[in-house]
């Protein structure tokens, strides 16, 4: 063992001294200049400089870059910067730029700008939307806290499901921020917010008129129009919207919404008010889930369904007023609404089971009016003083909500 590790030993240094010292003996001891080696080629010799021609012209490259000169180049953040004012990256907020970059089919998928949060829909097109973040089911809107101009979404005690929160009323053209938050409860966002929360801002005025017009395929049209006008140091704001689509079910969704909104406003962000009033009204067929069975078996297809006389209305009213007022130490808001809102919804899941006579269908119906208001204080300051003489800013930020809902709800078979 010990003759074969030494023969072996042998064989490496003879092999060592037949290629490393030949190259070692062609060095010059003079400085040479350092060799380069360009992919996909043989590296070249390193030539002594004192024995390069003098007279060997430089090489040109293969082909000159393009300059090209800007006078001006304007870089835009799509980002906020929160640094100090997040409470951590859950948070954060969508500006208009890119809501405006964003395709919607439903009013609420504008919540998807909300990195993590999906938006589905079933059971026909004027139900509130499903939502579901990182994962977890958050049916429709129970644990979800949306507001839109300070105005609470979710409906507590709702006939279809707690916390509904239904956006269709919502015209995504006059949003201008979302700013949004995930994550465990907040006890600034109150009901609802166990997962998270997202607050939508409408605009006061926009840039220039709007009026746009779409048509697709199943039915899909709709038409919208929003202008706002300077009447001295106020601003108004109008918008209305018409929006009708079929789907691809054998029954036609035939769903159809007709929104409005007119909104007054003055000041800026420190000082100012907004006096908001909106309207919503929507029809539609529903087509739900069917057995398997009955596809398999021919007697209707994919898209088809058992029961023709599901759908639903609703409709919702609402006026809002927003005020705040700010100094250098301190920022007062006051938030009130009032709310007239219903839902007849129609459903039938178990289709003959419990009556074969007339049908399992049953009515889930939702009438209520509700009022409320919240007022807080921000106050804003600094504490500590470091070495090199800065100071920390910290907000404290205490308020009050109340609100009160009138409801008259049920469960009816039909």
């Amino acid at each position: 063992m010990l003759r074969l590790n030494a023969l072996r030993s042998f064989c490496l240094f003879v092999i060592f001294a037949v290629f490393a010292v030949p190259a070692i003996s062609q060095s010059p001891s003079t400085s040479t200049a350092p060799s380069s080696t360009v992919i996909g080629k043989a590296p070249q010799e390193a030539v002594p400089r004192a024995q390069a021609p003098e007279t060997e012209p430089a090489t040109e490259p293969d082909s000159e870059p393009e300059t090209r000169i800007f006078d001006e180049i304007s870089v835009e953040g799509r980002a906020t910067d929160l640094r100090g004012i997040a409470d951590s990256a859950n948070q954060g907020v969508t500006g208009r730029a890119d809501l405006a970059r964003r395709p919607i089919l439903r009013a609420g998928e504008i919540l998807e700008t909300v990195p993590g949060l999906i938006v589905t829909q079933h059971s026909g097109s004027g139900k509130a939307n499903q939502y579901f973040l990182r994962g977890f089911n958050l049916d429709h809107g129970t644990d979800f806290r949306v507001t839109v101009d300070g105005v609470p979404v979710n409906l507590p005690s709702h006939g279809h499901g707690q916390g509904y929160s239904d956006l269709n009323f919502l015209i995504p053209e006059l949003v201008s921020t979302i700013e949004f938050r995930k994550g465990t409860y907040s006890a600034e966002d109150g009901d609802f917010a166990s997962a998270g929360a997202a607050h939508l801002q409408l605009v006061d005025e926009l840039p220039q008129g709007l009026i746009s017009a779409t048509a697709g395929e199943l039915g899909y049209d709709r038409l919208v129009a929003a202008d706002s006008w300077r009447l001295g140091a106020d601003r108004l704001l109008v918008g209305v919207e018409r929006q009708q689509s079929d789907g691809p079910w054998d029954r036609p969704d035939d769903f159809g919404k007709t929104n409005a909104v007119i909104r007054w406003s003055a000041g800026d962000a420190a000082r100012g008010f907004s006096l908001t009033a909106s309207a919503y009204d929507a029809s539609w067929n529903s087509t739900d889930q069917i057995p398997e069975r009955a596809v398999s078996s021919g007697l209707i297809g994919r898209f088809g369904g058992l029961d023709g006389s599901d759908g639903g209305a609703s409709s919702r009213y609402a006026l809002s007023y927003a005020a705040r007022r700010g100094t250098d130490s301190t920022i007062d808001r006051i938030n009130a609404y009032a709310v007239a809102y219903d839902l007849n919804l129609f459903s039938n899941f178990t289709f003959f089971l419990d009556d074969p006579v007339h049908g399992d269908q049953f009515e889930q119906r939702d009438d209520r009016q509700f009022v409320g208001f919240k007022v807080d204080r921000q106050w804003l300051s600094s504490v500590g003083a470091f070495s090199n003489g800065a100071t920390r800013p910290f907000e404290v930020r205490a308020g009050f909500e109340a609100r009160a809902d009138w409801i008259d709800n049920g469960l009816y078979s039909t």
